[in-house]
């Protein structure tokens, strides 16, 4: 059970969502995985969903699920493109990967209204422009 499993705490392991210029008028929002570590990542398997109030009504967007056999040191992975219009609710990306034969686990959250332009920052590894989450 998952109880009897001893996770280790994730360091070096992020998510980033970025924003890119599409246009002059449209941009493209994208969510990253990133290895900042010396040591890859095997068999990452990365769940996404949304849930929260959009528009006064209760909404949860379908879980997805994404496998990354291998993401090496010091390097990242596109995860899934995001639409703006789901920044109201809040986007869970709950991340399990194994370093060697040792399982790690970490729910990254980003709650609502926080993925604006406020709080982008320049992302290690990536050189551009996101939100940011350890």
């Amino acid at each position: 059970m998952k109880k009897d499993i001893q996770f280790p705490k994730v360091k070096g392991v992020s998510v980033a969502v970025i924003k890119r210029p599409v246009s002059e008028i449209e941009d493209e929002w994208v969510v990253y995985l990133i290895n900042e570590n010396d040591f890859p990542l095997e068999n990452a398997l990365v769940c996404s969903t949304g849930y929260g109030e959009m528009n006064g009504e209760k909404r949860k967007s379908s879980t997805l699920r994404h496998g990354f056999p291998l993401i090496p040191p010091k390097s990242s992975s596109m995860i899934e493109p995001i639409a703006p219009e789901v920044f109201v609710l809040t986007n869970e990306y709950w991340i399990s990967y194994y370093v060697g034969n040792q399982l790690f686990d970490k729910k990254y959250v980003f709650v609502p209204e926080t993925i604006i332009d406020d709080n982008l920052v320049t992302v290690p590894l990536l050189g551009e422009k996101g939100v940011l989450h350890y």
